[in-house]
């Protein structure tokens, strides 16, 4: 360490921070010369403690994981227990699990793209972004009573079925949403200052996100076309149409860019996924609520998902009783935040908290 350095604490309280993250930061005046991020102050012992849970109570962890898009999350976890269990959801489900998994993507994109804008001295789209969020949570609360930890998808199934009213509130935000977005859109990019503040910031190579194990919109922002939903299809994605949106400019305005491409996407297929809601059971009769202590597994399965982050991986071990033995997260962020050091290198400082805000940290799914 060069003696004219100075190093400064960064959180793990710091708003721009996107959770508790602390930052050890080595400056050389305003340059950032090197960068360690310190986690583990929202350890919550979550795969532990599915090991200790019965198969159906475990979606409650998995919920607070990636909190601001915990559908998803569930969607991760499901795939892998249904497998080992052998309790397939029925059609129904699953494509009540598309429609409300991209819901939960674009709430999640949201709560991003607000903060995003705190994170850079703008205030007015945090609003804007949270008063949309809001319509989405709506839904959700009419589906689960629950807004944000929803709990919502089921070991065989979903909890309740899409009612009339679900139905007419998911029309409701697919013909008011695309108009609002474009309003949101247009705050950004039409503001001299966000685009000075991310235009050319922040570049991340194809070749340094692949070696770092990067995943989703950032690395669809470095120009590589990978999305689980794509690549490994799961639920129905592969009987839906949309594109894979991405850049090859690697910085701050690609991933913004990216996530507002997302929110797009995700409405095509949504719209699909109410034309193509077919008639049934919403519910796997062997999965009934009365005896789901009583499933059991054996075997091994990993399963991965897209989450609003990336790549979301679940892994489960199971021996034959009705807890797993072992339960491991592959979580996006955590692989995410590991480039932010090699981004940080020889930048300001403001632009490092622009490039941490850019990668889109929760630190539920990180610290778990």
């Amino acid at each position: 360490m060069n003696d004219q350095w100075i190093e400064l604490n960064i959180g793990p309280q710091h708003p721009s921070m996107h959770g508790v993250l602390r930052l050890k930061a080595k400056l050389d005046g305003e340059i950032i010369r090197e960068l360690e991020p310190v986690i583990g102050y929202l350890h919550r012992n979550a795969e532990k403690l599915c090991e200790m849970g019965f198969y159906c109570d475990n979606l409650i962890y998995f919920d607070r994981m990636d909190y601001v898009g915990a559908m998803n999350m569930e969607v991760g976890y499901l795939e892998a227990a249904e497998k080992i269990l052998g309790v397939p959801p029925p059609d129904r489900a699953k494509w009540i699990r598309v429609i409300i998994a991209e819901l939960s993507r674009i709430a999640a994109h949201l709560v991003w793209a607000g903060a995003y804008g705190l994170d850079l001295g703008m205030l007015t789209p945090f609003f804007y972004c949270f008063a949309e969020r809001e319509k989405i949570l709506t839904i959700f609360t009419e589906a689960c009573g629950s807004r944000q930890e929803t709990n919502y998808m089921s070991i065989g199934g979903v909890y309740q079925d899409f009612n009339d009213k679900i139905i007419q509130e998911i029309k409701d935000f697919l013909e008011t949403f695309p108009k609002r977005l474009e309003e949101i859109y247009n705050l950004y990019v039409k503001n001299d200052v966000f685009l000075s503040r991310t235009k050319g910031i922040g570049v991340l190579s194809k070749e340094v996100a692949i070696a770092y194990g990067v995943t989703g919109p950032m690395l669809r922002a470095s120009g590589v076309e990978y999305d689980v939903r794509r690549a490994e299809p799961y639920l129905f994605y592969d009987k839906v149409n949309f594109e894979i949106p991405i850049s090859h400019k690697g910085d701050n305005l690609a991933r913004f860019l990216v996530r507002f491409e997302e929110m797009r996407q995700s409405l095509r297929i949504i719209k699909q996924g109410l034309e193509k809601l077919p008639e049934g059971p919403y519910f796997n009769p062997k999965a009934k609520k009365s005896m789901m202590i009583r499933l059991r597994g054996d075997g091994e399965y990993y399963a991965r998902t897209e989450s609003s982050k990336g790549e979301f991986g679940v892994y489960i071990v199971a021996d034959g009783g009705v807890k797993p033995y072992r339960v491991r997260v592959r979580s996006p962020t955590f692989k995410n935040l590991s480039i932010l050091p090699v981004l940080s290198k020889d930048v300001m400082l403001a632009d490092m908290i622009a490039i941490s805000g850019s990668i889109d940290l929760v630190f539920g799914e990180i610290d778990r």
